[in-house]
């Protein structure tokens, strides 16, 4: 039976990662749950999974969930604090799935612990990738990745040296503006970019499939996850999302993962590794593979970085290093909050992120660096969009 701790409870990864446990609770117990302010599906969630310890966003926002619980858990926090007092619980395993940094002291105190981590963060393994890779090889926490396309390298790699590894090869959905545009592109609504034709998200990753500024951020991620050069990581164009990943071996070998477009199925692997669940699952991907009565085909194209120039930035801060990721990330999710909230129109996104990694003065990545480079590049977005020009 493996306790565990989720941070981003109430959001898409969080609620399917809630699915897979209910659905094998032989196996899995809910020790922790945390989410910013969505206290009715918290409290639903706490009522049936019963976890001792509960986080929610906002000291005000308590009383309320505690009114909603039909048991007393062990503690309910709030905030920042929050996050940590979950991971200080009995839990052996933390599901990592807030947006953003918020999460980010709470990870890093799991990991210290020594407590395995299922990573469903980009923002943590782009802004602080090096320094939670590096805590994790002192205090041997495991760090798995939930993300398909980084789920799929790392199923591919069991076995197998990453100095045989020539090149990996993730691929991208194209989000729903892959065929339109770049003048179309700038009139896009947020209800068009929310539209994704195959996976079910947050807003904010289903933003960041829409500007590809995903596929930029899993570019860095699976640079710190997998000790790769940029140089060997590549983005092809897949739109059925049945392959989600290729390593090409250095004697031209191949291997890919293949599955049908469900998040449980990565988020199951992390959660029970090295083991795999049974499930339904199976089916799913014989038929979109077209194994079965029905016919498919996988097709793959190359990435048009002139209309999606969110991939160039990641590869530039990538190799910047230091400071440049967190500017990179808080950027992003500062230039896409503005575009949700009308402020911006949706191609000032890449625009708004490729200034703050103009005007930075980069440094090492440290603790107190990667939080001042946070901070500095949000102020700095912000400043940047109230002196925008209004959207029409």
């Amino acid at each position: 039976m493996k306790r565990v701790a989720i941070l981003g409870s109430t959001g898409s990864i969080g609620s399917q990662a809630l699915d897979v446990i209910g659905a094998h609770p032989e196996r899995f117990s809910v020790g922790a749950l945390a989410a910013r302010n969505n206290v009715a599906l918290l409290a639903k969630q706490a009522n049936r999974f019963r976890p001792s310890s509960l986080s929610i966003g906002s000291p005000e926002l308590v009383s309320t969930l505690r009114a909603a619980l039909d048991y007393e858990p062990r503690f309910i926090e709030c905030g920042v604090d929050g996050l940590r007092a979950t991971v200080e619980g009995d839990a052996q395993c933390v599901l990592a799935a807030t947006d953003g940094m918020v999460a980010f002291d709470a990870v890093l105190h799991a990991i210290d612990r020594g407590l395995a981590i299922a990573l469903a963060n980009k923002e943590l393994a782009v802004a602080a990738g090096e320094l939670l890779f590096a805590h994790a090889r002192s205090s041997g926490s495991a760090i798995l990745p939930v993300d398909s396309e980084h789920s799929a390298v790392f199923q591919c790699l069991i076995g197998e040296r990453v100095a045989d590894v020539d090149r990996v090869v993730l691929t991208a959905s194209g989000g729903p503006f892959w065929e339109w545009p770049g003048l179309r592109m700038a009139q896009a609504t947020p209800e068009q970019a929310l539209a994704h034709p195959t996976w079910a998200m947050g807003a904010k990753n289903t933003l960041d499939s829409a500007t590809m500024m995903n596929k930029g951020l899993e570019v860095i991620e699976a640079s710190r996850l997998f000790e790769l050069r940029p140089d060997q990581i590549e983005i092809v164009v897949h739109r059925q999302s049945v392959a989600h990943a290729f390593v090409i071996f250095r004697d031209g070998s191949v291997k890919a993962q293949l599955a049908a477009p469900d998040m449980r199925v990565p988020i199951g692997y992390a959660l029970s590794y090295p083991d795999r669940l049974p499930g339904h699952d199976a089916q799913q991907t014989r038929d979109a593979l077209g194994l079965g009565a029905t016919s498919a085909q996988l097709t793959f194209e190359p990435v048009d970085e002139t209309r999606f120039p969110a991939i160039a930035l990641c590869y530039r801060a990538l190799r910047a290093g230091g400071t440049y990721p967190a500017v990179l990330s808080a950027s992003n999710e500062e230039a896409g909050r503005a575009f949700l909230h009308g402020k911006v129109k949706f191609t000032d996104i890449s625009a708004l992120v490729k200034r703050a990694l103009d005007d930075h003065e980069g440094g090492p990545a440290t603790l107190a660096s990667i939080r001042a480079a946070d901070s500095w590049a949000r102020t700095a977005t912000r400043e940047a969009v109230a002196k925008a020009s209004p959207v029409a």
